[in-house]
Order: C-alpha cells, then structure tokens, then sequence
C-alpha cells in the first residue's frame, strides 16, 4: 500500500528536475505567494504610497541643481541661489524621513508573514502522521522551518519592495527624461537592453546554486541533530565515531562553502558586466549632449541634470535585473516550503466526527489488518475484545506487531482493512482530541522535557493539584525518590532525562500517565527499565492502579503479567493464542513455550 506524503515522499530530501525549474515562476506559485500577503494589504498599500512619493521627491535634486547652473550662477540671484539649496536639502531630508517610514513597513510585514508562515509550518507538521517522522530526516525538517522560512523576510525586503521602489523610480525617472530632451533620452535607454542578456542566464545559475546550497544545509543540519544529541553523542563515543562524522560533516560543510562561494563570485561577474554598461550611457549623453550644446538646442545645466537623473534610470534597471537573479532564488525558497505545505495530513478527523462519549466501554477490534509499506504485513485479520475496566496483555517475540496494535488504538496509524470500536463505535467517528484525551500512553522509549521533574509530571494536565501529583507519583512509587533529591520535584532532568537513570524515567512516566487519569492506559514494556525492586512495587500497585480502567499492556516479561484478565500472544502480526495465564500453560503453545524459556533462564542465572 503507497503511503506518499506529496511531493517527496517522507524521506527527507525532496528532489527537484528540470519540470520544476521550469515551473518554478508559474501563476499558481505567484497566487499562493501572494495569499501570505493579504492580511496586510492595509500596510502594503501605504508602503506602496510612501515608495510613490520618495521616487518624485527622488527626481527633484537634480532638476534643482539644472536651475542653480543654468539660472542662479550665471544671473549671480543668491537669493534663488539660497532657496534652491535648501529646497534640495528640504526634499532630502524629507526622503531620509520617509526612508524610515518605509523600513518599519518593510519589517512590519516582513516579519509577520514570517511569523504566520511559521506558525502555520508548525501547525501543519502537528498534522502530519508519526509515519512522517519516522522516515523523515530532522535536519530537513529544521531546515525549512528556520532558514527557509526565515529566508521569505527578505524575499519581501529585497525582491517585493525592491522590484515596486524601482519601478515607481524607473517610470517617473523616464518620464521626466522624456520631457526634458526626448532625443537624449532615446539615447540613454538605448543601453538598457544591454542590462537584459545576461539576466536569464544568471538567474538560472542562480537558482541551482541556491537549491544546492539549502540541500546541504539540510544535510548539516541532520548530522548536528544525529551527533550532539544525547543519544546520538553517546553513540558516537562508544563506538569511537567521532572523526568519522567530523570527516562527514566537513565534507559536507566545504561542499556548502563551494557553491555559497559560487553564488557569491556568479554575482560578482554579473555586476562586473552591469556596471560597464552603466559607464556607456552617461558617456554618449556627454558626447550627444554636448553636440546638442554647441548646436545651442541645450544648456549646460540640463546636460548635468540629464546624467544625474540618468544615473537613477540605470540604478533601477541594474537592480532589476539582480531582482529576476532574487526572484528565481526566492522561488526556490517557496518551492521548498510549499512542498511541505503539500503534504496532506492523512489521519484527520472525519467530517461528522463527534466527541467520544464518557468512557467504560469495550475496545474491540475487527478483522484488522495493517502494512507500513506495500510489500510488508505488519498485522493480518486481528480480532479481539479488550472489555470493559480489565487488563489485556500483549505478548511474543520481537516484530510481531504488538505495538503496531497499541498504535492503532489512538489512531497513531489508521487500519487499512478492518475496525477498531470503543463502545461499539468505529474510533473514527470520534474526534482526534477527545480520543486521544481517554488514552493513557507509556511507551518503552520513555520521553522527558528538558526541565523540572514537576515540568514533565504536570505536561499531563496543567490543571492537577500538588496533591493530585504527588499521589500519581507514589502510586507509581516514585515519590519517595523524588523527595531525596537536593531540590525535590524542581530537579532538572536534563535533555531527555539524561541525569535519571531508565527504571527512575519510566516510573515518572508512568506517574505522568496516572496523573492525566485517562480511562483507557496503553503500557508498551512499560516495566522494561525498572529493577526487581521497582518491578515488584509495580507489580504490587498494578490491580489498584489499573482498577476500573480499560488496560492493554505490552510485555517481555510475562511476570508482569500473569494476572492479566486475557492474554494474546502475537506472533508475525496475527493472534495464535489467547487465554488467562494458567489456561495458556495447559494449551502447551508458544506462550508455554516463552514462559519455560524465560523462567528457565532465570534459574540457570
């Protein structure tokens, strides 16, 4: 059975072709581009004015300089020779003012489109199913929800901003050419193609080097999450793998050097070019302008205003064309977000699902069936019934699917075949939310924050009382513990409870769960880390710690679960057997078959 999560696939690395460079500044792109922007239509619109008005004030120096040369100097008037001054000086200052104006619109909207964009990445992959994550790398993961994301601030800043200033600039800078001298204006922009050829090239360059570059910062970004977490660092130095991944991670780290140099000498080589153009323009204007002077059809003052306003013509084109190379680099950006925005999340709530009705009931399954890949049956035809306030237990070997049946309970993974009811119900006509609120979930691979043991306890329910803590925790026999540390339950445990040892982390978990008080409690080798001492306290609180709930426990140790009200032994994803303890002993099954080993071994210890 195909399971893709969109373009991609889960695993990580999403490939790019040529299709998609081509499509890369499609209309749909520049429509779902554009929705981010909405919300701020308001403040976009005044930037836009503000943009209007600093181009027009743009244009008034130099035209104020053309009557200080041609008027004010030669008439030796001090007094229009005065105001002149100031009034350039006015308009300046006026344009810095309103400079200012525009950057906090810029950030304003900037920022909060990033804000929003984030905010929404974050309650998408809420979404997304645990198989994601399981196939998923980290460090792509990381990638787009920071520097991604981050990278949309100045896709605003220095392409959307940038394009509109220069274009209010370009148009009312022509204009003004135009008007003053039409022919000397034919020949300035004569040069602008020019500014055009080498633009697409460059863009495209670009936008692979920019596709490359964030792909190896992905894979940055996964070797730091694999090698500095705790886990992963432990790993590392007891396998003696420290050069190894400095190896790895230099090689990745000198290819992302590579390209962002590349990016940065392509850029370098294309401005060379520009600016040579830029220098052919203001040179024909001297040469044609001061034909025209000595033909007496222009003034001197208009020659220097035309090659000041000229400058602001060529500005914009040359900014311009860096913004189609921005352009095609910001799309790479989008592309890559987008694709994870493309991910639909695959267990959602169906559309009449109700709030599950208060708890007590049966769970049964029906005829289940369930495969994480197409070629690969994790479980075939499961049916059982889970009844009512009693303890199920789950047992046999490694790989058999016990798990897999536990997982599929809080809808973790959805069936492919079959259903799973609670209270005759089909658990998809339940909301998400209110199913997983009765579910009590304690897994083999115990999770604690990086924070205070009271942090972790109360992340069940933030409303318990002290009170209410601290008889889950002695339920669960840990508060004695607890109270002996230097600062009780405000001791920091550290990332993943590294400063705990495995029985200490389980048992707050287990106490975290009993906290919450769901009705319906999943153990999944729950009790593998605690010693005998701690085992046998479990063992001893587990009738009233259970009592009333409805509880399927996963064990390798069958001690655990000897006075479980039914017991189902897994093996290769179906049911072979089922009973209470002492009617699977007399069936002489392979759950006789793994008591007689593990009490045999046992013994031989």
């Amino acid at each position: 059975m195909s399971r893709g999560f969109g373009p991609g696939g889960p695993h990580g690395r999403l490939k790019f072709d040529d299709d998609a460079q081509k499509a890369n500044l499609s209309k749909a792109l520049l429509l779902r581009i554009v929705k981010f922007f909405m919300p701020y239509w308001k403040q976009t619109l005044l930037l836009m004015a503000v943009l209007i008005v600093t181009a027009v004030l743009g244009l008034l120096p130099p035209l104020f300089i053309q009557q200080i040369i041609d008027q004010a100097l030669p008439d030796k008037n001090l007094r229009l020779l005065v105001l002149l001054v100031l009034a350039s000086l006015g308009t300046t200052v006026v344009s810095g003012l309103l400079g200012v104006l525009q950057n906090y619109l810029n950030s304003f909207i900037s920022l909060h489109i990033v804000f929003d964009m984030k905010n929404q990445m974050y309650r998408h992959l809420q979404k997304m199913p645990l198989q994601f994550y399981s196939g998923v790398q980290q460090g792509e993961v990381i990638t787009r929800m920071t520097s991604d994301i981050s990278g949309v601030q100045g896709v605003f800043s220095s392409t959307v901003v940038n394009f509109a200033s220069n274009l209010f600039i370009l148009v009312s800078t022509a204009v003004t050419l135009f008007i003053m001298n039409w022919k000397l204006a034919l020949v300035g922009i004569l040069v602008i193609p020019l500014f055009i050829f080498p633009t697409r090239k460059m863009g495209n360059i670009s936008w692979k080097l920019a596709k490359q570059t964030q792909e190896k910062i992905s894979d940055q970004n996964q070797i730091i999450q694999e090698t500095l977490s705790i886990s992963g660092y432990l790993l590392m130095k007891l396998f003696t793998k420290e050069s190894a991944e400095y190896a790895k991670f230099q090689s990745i780290n000198s290819e992302a050097t590579s390209l962002q140099i590349r990016q940065s000498m392509a850029g370098r080589w294309f401005m060379m070019v520009l600016s040579t153009f830029t220098s052919i323009g203001p040179l024909m204007i001297y040469l044609y302008g001061g034909y025209l002077f000595i033909q007496g059809e222009l003034s001197v003052g208009a020659i220097v205003a035309f090659v000041a306003l000229l400058g602001r013509l060529y500005g914009p084109v040359m900014q311009m064309t860096n913004l189609y190379v921005d352009i095609k680099r910001s799309a790479a950006l989008f592309e890559r977000i987008f694709d994870y925005f493309d991910m639909k999340p695959q267990i959602v709530d169906e559309p009449e699902a109700r709030v599950i009705p208060a708890a007590g009931k049966d769970i049964s399954f029906h005829n289940v069936s369930f495969a994480y890949q197409a070629d690969k049956t994790a479980l075939h035809g499961i049916s059982f019934t889970a009844a009512a306030g009693t303890l199920t237990a789950l047992v046999g070997p490694s790989g058999a699917g016990k798990t897999t049946v536990t997982n599929l309970i809080p809808r973790l993974y959805d069936t492919d075949s079959g259903s799973i009811t609670i209270g005759g119900s089909n658990i998809r006509d339940f909301t998400l939310d209110s199913l997983r609120s009765q579910i009590g979930l304690v897994t083999q691979d115990t999770y604690l924050f990086n924070g205070t043991i009271r942090d972790n306890l109360m992340y069940a329910e933030d409303g318990a009382s002290e009170a209410e803590m601290i008889a889950a925790c002695q339920a669960a026999y840990i508060h004695d513990f607890i109270l002996s540390l230097p600062e009780g339950y405000d001791t920091v445990v550290g990332n993943r409870g590294i400063k705990l040892s495995g029985g200490e982390k389980q048992r707050i978990s287990i106490a975290r769960v009993l906290l919450k008080n769901p009705p319906i409690i999943i153990m999944d080798e729950a009790t593998s880390s605690l010693d005998t001492a701690s085992e046998y306290y479990i063992q001893q609180a587990m009738h009233s710690l259970l009592q009333g709930k409805t509880s399927i426990v996963i064990a390798h140790r069958l001690s655990t679960i000897m006075a479980a009200d039914q017991i189902l032994v897994v093996q290769s994803g179906a049911i072979v057997e089922e009973g209470t303890h002492e009617s699977l002993l007399e069936h002489n099954g392979v759950y006789r078959d793994l008591y007689d080993k593990q009490f045999e071994s046992k013994v031989l210890a």
